[in-house]
């Protein structure tokens, strides 16, 4: 019997969100997830069903269909199995939580650009401007809900696309000592983020994977490719990232040779 299947990288939170959305429908076991190695050249095989293209997630339907990008992805899966809907229905509701989810592209663009960024003298221009993305998904929550601590009652699609991005920002934590200050600003937004970090339906990762994972995006080399002198990804699936030790934290001063990551 043929399975909806999706190629997928468990750490990438694009993936992530898909775990999640399904998990919140209690769908998960429902889909096939087969895992891609992002350290090697996509196969053939899989190239041929995305006609060419390399971006992670895909879904392949049970009938063969191909299906790009997360959030189209999302919705596909919303809207074939409604009986447990994470969307609003209400068009104005909906209107409110797409307005929000459409600010996702800045936010994690910052924080990825903050992490690759190899430049010490960039640091506090970086760290201002992850502070306004912040400071923007404050002001929206403190208009349109302001008692919190989700977008509406529950956890739902903001929910679900911003989550992932919350969790890989611990490598800002890590590598970048950056913490959201404890100022007025920040307070909304502190609040929806603890929320949907404790939520049980985004539980697929965590703060140690993360770290260990994204060490070469420390470096600069994102998606599978190695900083100089290095021979082995940090992305690697073996050795397994729980028996890693911890990477360095000081990305500027020190770049880690492959024995030094457990590699």
């Amino acid at each position: 019997m043929a399975h909806t299947t999706l190629y997928h990288i468990p750490v990438c939170p694009f993936c992530q969100r898909i775990e999640i959305l399904l998990t919140l429908k209690g769908r998960r076991d429902e889909i096939d997830f087969q895992v891609i190695d992002i350290t090697r050249a996509r196969p053939d095989w899989l190239l041929q069903k995305t006609r060419g293209t390399t971006a992670l997630p895909i879904l392949e339907t049970a009938d063969g269909r191909i299906i790009k990008e997360s959030l189209v992805i999302l919705q596909y899966l919303e809207d074939s199995y409604p009986e447990r809907p994470v969307a609003q229905r209400d068009p104005y509701r909906r209107a409110v939580e797409n307005m929000l989810t459409r600010m996702d592209g800045d936010f994690f663009s910052q924080g990825y650009l903050w992490l690759m960024n190899q430049d010490p003298a960039r640091r506090d221009a970086l760290r201002e401007g992850m502070l306004q993305q912040y400071a923007q998904l404050n002001d929206f929550l403190l208009e349109h809900a302001p008692a919190g601590p989700f977008l509406f009652e529950s956890f739902g699609w903001a929910e679900t696309v911003f989550t992932p991005f919350f969790q890989r920002f611990w490598f800002l934590e890590y590598y970048e000592n950056f913490a959201l200050p404890d100022e007025p600003r920040y307070a909304r937004v502190r609040t929806w983020i603890d929320a949907c970090l404790a939520h049980p339906a985004a539980q697929q990762t965590t703060q140690e994977e993360v770290v260990k994972l994204y060490y070469d995006y420390s470096k600069g080399a994102g998606n599978g490719t190695l900083p100089p002198g290095r021979g082995r990804s940090s992305m690697a699936f073996e050795p397994d990232w729980r028996i890693r030790p911890w990477p360095p934290r000081n990305k500027y001063e020190h770049s880690a040779t492959d024995a030094e990551l457990g590699l």
